[in-house]
This record gives structure tokens, C-alpha cells and sequence, in this order.
């Protein structure tokens, strides 16, 4: 369990906070490039970090992201007018660029240079095959752009991002990422041979290995296989602060998903896909934009963040749970799909969740380490100015996740150093997750 110091220390991430400041000091996805579809198009409220922000997409394609409220008196820049590389607020016409620059000052004398001292509060964006990008940090000039695999594929090979938001702290939904013994329970079918999405495996006590990394920590879930001496092992990356990606289980998939906080309560999940071996076909781009379409799909969202990506099925119906579906054939009556079994878990511990009530098992090894990893970096960055590595090294996220059955006894470590690695040149490690 966690001291309530600690875990306030975890969960808050407004300005000023310390795990605020060490997210800051990274790139973070925020939004889907369709939710900007075209130039000098409406702008969009945005929620992040605790901040209230407005995006938009300039005469020239670049996306902007702006503090909501006009430097000069607090009116709405959401209401601005998108036009002519810049944004216009529609109180007394003051007109700021991407950059925060104030471009046009039309209601002061037109000799005067005022305009010359005022800013917006802008942070740079990246748009980048299919989701927006930006650095909310400290530095004049941002760090390096992450060099996800994902983010290098060509853009015909990438999925649409699947997104969902979440109603509770960023860190309680990544914890679920990071749980590999959850998978025999939440997202387990009750027989082998059942018709719904599912897993089944006989062994159900993973028995876990870390391995600390420079850019975070992956590690190894071991299981008996079904055939005699063999052991499977899942192996999750935790890439600092807010990125993980699961155990692979498909040949020509890549992917990394990110945790993004809008505030203390409210999360994003953004999951970037792509393939290795061909172009992504209209209809399996069609399919992705609602993963969610067999329990309800998404709900019509309103200008509010907090409506966007939000599904039908969520924690004020139950997520529709289906009490003859968990009798027959589900662990848990709600399909697998995507995230929304995890989702149920985790929203309802609430919206930030008390972990000095916890009960802690071996089971909970990475969980644990995360944790301390996170609340060490946030306080080395407060107590010494001193950040993370993988901040100013965009290639440490070039890795992978990995899925391999190996001897009883063989070292996962040894045995997947380069599946591990995005450019080591090898094939994807990968095992059949669920049938």
C-alpha cells in the first residue's frame, strides 16, 4: 500500500504538482487528428493536465493549442474565429497565432506595439499519423519527438487510434495495463470452447520477473504452458510516464498506448496500432473509429473533453452488464472489447482511489515497481532539477513487448534481448493472447 502523501503525490497532475511537472517534461497525444479535420476549421476544447486549453488547426494545417481564455480580459478563445493563421477572439478582436504570438490587435491605436507584449499560452503540437501531439513543458525548445515504432510507420499502415475515455485517475487505468494476472479473471471466458472473445488458461498464478529499464521497466508474467515443460511468458513494457504495451500477441502488430490524464479524475486512453507487413484497408479503418459498436458504441459527444470518446456503456448504467452472459459464458457479462472489462474494474474504485486500503500480493510486483518508479522520478525532478532519461532520448521507446513459450529454466531476459528491440531486426514475438 502506499502512504496517503505518496499517493496524492501519484494521482495529482496540475500545474505546479510534482507528477504534473514530470509529465509536462514529455510529449503527450491529446487528440485525434479527425477531431481537426480541416484548415481554419472550428476550434476544440481541450482538457489536460487540470488545464482548460482550446486546439485548432491554422490556413496552413499547423495545429495550434492555446489556454482557453484570451489574455486580455478571460473571454472563451473557443469561440474564435479560425482564420488567416490565427485565431481571433470574437470579444475585442485580438488575433493570436499558433506560436501564442498576439498577430493583430485591431481595437488599439495602429501605431501602437502593444500587441508586441502580449501572449497567449501556447504549447507546440505534432501531428503525427493520426493523433496530435504536444510538449506543455517548461523548455523554450521542446525535447525530441518520442520515436515510437508507431510513430515511424508509414501513414498507410497505421490504425485510427482507438480512444476511450475513463472516469477516474490516469494512473489507477494504467495500473490495469501493467496487471498481467487479471487477464485469467476479467477477460476470461468460462470454457475453452465458448463463442465470446475470451481467455482461458489452466494456469492462473503468474509468477513475475521485473526488469528496471533506462525508460521505465518491462517485465515477465510466467505461466505453465499446456504442453509439459514448456513455460509461456508475457512480457509488458512500462515506458515513462504514461505509455505501455502489452504482451504481443499477433505477428505483424505494434503499438504503444497512452494513459493521458485530463485532470485527477478523468483519463484518455489512446491506443496507436499499426501494421508491419501491409497498408491498413478502408473498411478495418472504418471498424476501428468504434471499436465499441457491439455494446453501444459511443455516446454524441458535446463540446465538453469529457463527453468526447465516452460510451455507452460506462459506470452510470452498469456498462449494460448482462448477468445471463456472465452465467454462460464470460467471467464478467460485458464483452471484450478493447478496454471496457478493465474500465469497469477501474472506474469503480472511484475517482482516485485510496491505496492505503490496499491488500498487496506477489501478483502486484509491477504494479508496485511503477508506482515507486513514478514517485521517485517526480521527486528527483522537484528536489534536483533532474529528469528522466528517456526525456531527452527519443530512442529509447523504440522497443516492443513480447510473447514467447520457452523451457522450463531458460532466461526470457537472454531469450528475447532483441524481440525487444524495434530495430533489432527480428520478428515479433509473439503467442495467441485470446480465442
Amino acid at each position: 500500500m502506499l502512504s496517503r502523501e505518496d499517493n496524492e503525490l501519484l494521482c495529482r497532475v496540475g500545474c505546479g504538482t510534482p507528477m504534473g511537472d514530470l509529465l509536462r517534461h514529455y510529449w503527450l497525444p491529446f487528440l485525434p487528428s479527425t477531431e481537426l479535420p480541416e484548415p481554419d476549421g472550428p476550434p476544440k476544447k481541450v482538457r489536460l493536465l487540470g488545464e482548460d486549453l482550446v486546439a485548432f488547426r491554422d490556413t496552413e494545417g499547423r495545429v495550434g493549442l492555446l489556454a482557453a481564455n484570451c489574455p486580455h480580459r478571460g473571454a472563451s478563445l473557443f469561440f474564435g474565429r479560425n482564420e488567416e493563421c490565427g485565431l481571433r477572439c470574437v470579444y475585442h478582436g485580438w488575433k493570436f497565432d499558433v506560436t501564442g504570438r498576439c498577430v493583430d490587435m485591431p481595437n488599439e491605436p495602429a501605431e501602437s506595439t502593444f500587441n508586441d507584449k502580449v501572449r497567449a499560452r501556447a504549447y507546440p503540437c505534432r501531428d503525427v499519423n493520426g493523433v496530435i501531439w504536444t510538449y506543455m513543458g517548461p523548455r523554450a525548445a521542446a525535447p525530441p519527438f518520442p520515436a515510437f515504432e508507431i510513430n515511424t510507420l508509414p501513414p498507410e499502415h497505421v490504425y485510427p487510434p482507438l480512444m476511450m475515455l475513463e472516469e477516474c485517475n490516469w494512473v489507477q487505468a494504467l495500473e490495469g495495463d501493467i496487471d498481467s494476472s487479471h487477464i485469467d479473471y476479467v477477460h476470461a471466458k468460462l470454457r475453452p470452447d465458448g463463442k465470446h472473445r475470451g481467455t482461458f488458461h489452466q494456469d492462473k498464478r503468474p509468477r513475475l520477473e521485473i526488469l528496471p529499464t533506462d525508460y521505465g521497466a518491462c517485465y515477465s508474467a510466467r505461466r505453465r504452458w499446456d504442453v509439459d515443460g514448456l513455460s509461456w511468458h508475457r512480457i509488458t513494457q512500462f515506458i515513462l510516464p504514461c505509455f505501455s504495451m502489452i504482451a504481443a500477441s499477433d505477428p505483424n502488430f505494434v503499438s504503444a498506448r497512452a494513459w493521458v490524464p485530463l485532470g485527477d479524475g478523468y483519463n484518455l486512453q489512446i491506443m496507436m496500432r499499426g501494421r508491419l507487413d501491409r497498408p491498413v484497408t478502408d473498411q478495418e479503418r472504418q471498424q476501428t473509429r468504434n471499436p465499441f459498436a457491439a455494446w453501444g458504441g459511443y455516446l454524441e459527444a458535446t463540446s465538453d473533453p469529457r463527453t468526447r470518446s465516452y460510451t455507452k456503456a460506462n459506470i452510470h448504467n452498469d456498462y449494460l452488464v448482462d448477468r445471463q452472459l456472465a452465467k454462460s459464458e464470460l467471467m464478467i457479462g460485458i464483452p471484450f472489447l478493447v478496454n471496457l472489462q478493465d474500465r469497469a474494474m477501474t472506474e469503480t474504485m472511484g475517482p482516485i482511489y485510496d491505496r492505503t486500503n490496499e491488500h498487496l500480493g506477489t501478483t502486484d510486483a509491477m504494479v508496485i515497481y511503477v508506482r515507486r518508479r513514478l514517485i521517485d522520478a517526480a521527486r528527483a525532478l522537484r528536489d534536483q532539477g533532474v529528469t528522466p532519461a528517456n526525456v531527452d532520448d527519443a530512442t529509447m521507446c523504440r522497443v516492443r513487448p513480447a510473447s514467447v513459450l520457452l523451457p522450463e529454466g531458460d532466461s526470457w531476459i537472454a531469450a528475447t534481448e532483441k524481440a525487444r528491440q524495434s530495430d533489432a531486426g527480428v520478428p515479433i514475438a509473439w503467442v495467441p493472447f485470446a480465442q
